[in-house]
C-alpha cells in the first residue's frame, strides 16, 4: 500500500515525513548524505577524483596542455570545466548535444573558478605572451540521485588539489618548450571552495543535501559556496520560491558547518595517500 501512495501522491507522501522532520531515506531535514571521495583514481589524467555523495557518483578528470596565452591577459593561463550528463547516470538525460542542466551546471562551476579564485591564472603561465599550460576539467556523471552541484564542485576541487605539473622552460636558442617529467610541482590551490545545497518545501521548509526525487517536488532549490574563511563565492538560485534573509543566513551559516565538514574528509584522504 506505501509503495503505491508514494506513486499515486508522491508530495503529499513526503509532506507526511516532513511533518514529523525527517525524510523517506531516515535522514533528518539537516543531514546529509554519507560522502566518500576518492582521490588520483584516473591513473591517465593529470589529476583526478571520484565523489559519491549517497548515489549521486561524479568523476573528475584533468588534463594539462599547452596552449597560447589570451591576447587580452598574456600572463595568464586557462582553466575549461565541462559537466556531461551521459544517459548512462539517469534515464531523464539523453545522448547528443549538453542538454540544459548540464550547461547550467557548466557554467556554475565556472562562476565557482572565477569568483572563489581557486587557482590564480596568472600561476598557468609559462612564458608570458608565449606559453601557458590550460587545464580541461571534465567531470562526469556516473549516477544520478540529486544535488549534482555539490558532487561537481568537489570533485573539482579534489583533482585539482591532485594535479601534479612538470617542469617548463622555453629554449632561446630554439624557442621551443622543454618539459622536465622528472621535476613536478603541485598546484598552487589558493582557496577551498565548496558547495551546499538546499531543496525548499511547500515554499518555507528547507531540506538539505536533496535526493533526485526531492528535487522534482520541491518549490524552490538554492546552492552556497562557501571558502575555508566563511566567504561567500556563489549563490545560485533558479528561479522557484523565494526566501526570507532569515532562512538564507540559516542556509549560508549551514554552508559554513558544511565547508569544514567536506574540508577535513578530503585532508585525511590525501593525508592517507601520501607515503610515510
Amino acid at each position: 500500500m506505501i509503495p503505491c501512495f508514494r506513486t499515486v501522491e508522491p508530495l503529499e507522501y513526503y509532506r507526511r515525513f516532513l511533518k514529523e522532520n525527517c525524510r523517506p531515506d531516515g535522514r533528518e531535514l539537516g543531514e546529509f548524505r554519507t560522502t566518500t571521495v576518492n582521490i588520483g583514481s584516473i591513473s591517465t589524467a593529470d589529476g583526478s577524483a571520484l565523489v559519491k555523495l549517497g548515489n549521486t557518483t561524479v568523476i573528475c578528470g584533468i588534463k594539462a596542455e599547452f596552449a597560447a596565452p589570451p591576447t587580452d591577459a598574456p600572463d595568464k593561463g586557462y582553466v575549461v570545466p565541462n559537466v556531461d550528463l551521459p544517459p548512462l547516470c539517469s534515464s531523464r538525460f539523453r545522448s547528443g548535444p549538453p542538454g540544459e542542466e548540464a550547461q547550467v551546471a557548466s557554467q556554475f562551476i565556472a562562476d565557482v573558478i572565477e569568483n572563489s579564485q581557486i587557482i590564480q591564472k596568472e600561476d598557468l603561465c609559462i612564458s608570458p605572451g608565449k606559453l601557458s599550460w590550460v587545464l580541461y576539467c571534465d567531470i562526469i556523471c556516473l549516477d544520478y540521485d540529486g544535488n549534482i552541484l555539490d558532487a561537481c564542485t568537489f570533485a573539482l576541487l579534489a583533482a585539482l588539489k591532485n594535479v601534479q605539473l612538470p617542469e617548463v622552460t622555453i629554449n632561446e636558442e630554439t624557442a621551443l618548450a622543454e618539459v622536465n617529467l622528472k621535476k613536478k610541482s603541485y598546484l598552487n590551490i589558493r582557496t577551498h571552495p565548496v558547495a551546499t545545497s538546499f531543496a525548499v518545501f511547500d515554499d518555507t521548509l528547507l531540506i538539505v543535501d536533496p535526493t533526485g526525487e526531492e528535487e522534482h517536488l520541491a518549490t524552490g532549490t538554492l546552492t552556497v559556496v562557501m571558502d575555508e574563511e566563511g566567504k561567500l563565492c556563489c549563490l545560485h538560485k533558479p528561479g522557484g520560491s523565494g526566501l526570507t534573509g532569515a532562512k538564507l543566513q540559516d542556509c549560508m551559516s549551514r554552508a559554513v558547518t558544511r565547508h569544514k565538514e567536506v574540508k577535513k574528509l578530503m585532508d585525511e584522504v590525501i593525508k592517507s595517500m601520501k607515503p610515510k
